[in-house]
């Protein structure tokens, strides 16, 4: 795993590696990673609970019981819960989108897969969805499992990422170069 200089990407993959091990040990990590998957879904989708996470304001306290209930709340207990729960008395939330990210390389790695991290201007099909992990694994020379995100102001195309590589078709950056282009002729 690439070295970063980022204080929370090293807390980030420490918290990510321990709870790989112990999920490893548990024989659960398919459950931990659908459950990660299932928090991050959530903290994507509600202003208040990224708030939440990335607010210094509110106690440990405040956290570790606000935490508690969401994990309960949508059925994430057992090791995901307890993991949730000591991030938040150790005060890492913030981190936690940098841990969710580790222990999803961790584990694809694991299993013999390269983890790639795909952004496209709409969602994309299932087929859509195969037909890119195969052309990606004829790429990479191995398994690929693919975390799609979408951003509408790419207007089209993808963009890629698998390790250190990063394939950028979308029209955005098209569009960016050919406008760069013009600005230097004229």
């Amino acid at each position: 795993m690439a070295q970063s200089s980022s204080p929370i990407s090293g807390v980030a993959e420490r918290y990510a590696g321990s709870l790989f091990e112990l999920a490893l040990q548990a024989n659960s990590v398919a459950q931990v990673e659908a459950d990660l998957n299932s928090f991050a879904a959530m903290v994507e989708g509600s202003a208040d609970l990224t708030r939440l996470i990335n607010s210094p304001v509110f106690s440990s306290d405040d956290q570790a019981k606000a935490i508690a209930a969401i994990a309960d709340k949508a059925g994430i207990t057992g090791l995901t819960g307890n993991f949730l729960r000591v991030v938040a008395q150790n005060r890492r939330l913030f981190a936690i989108p940098g841990m969710i990210k580790a222990f999803r390389q961790i584990a694809a790695e694991h299993r013999g897969e390269t983890a790639a991290e795909v952004t496209s201007a709409h969602a994309l099909t299932d087929a859509q969805q195969s037909e890119l992990k195969a052309a990606l694994k004829s790429v990479a020379a191995k398994d690929v499992a693919i975390t799609v995100t979408v951003d509408p102001s790419l207007l089209g195309g993808l963009v890629v990422k698998i390790g250190s590589r990063q394939i950028d078709t979308s029209l955005k950056t098209k569009l960016n170069s050919l406008k760069l282009a013009l600005k230097e002729v004229g």
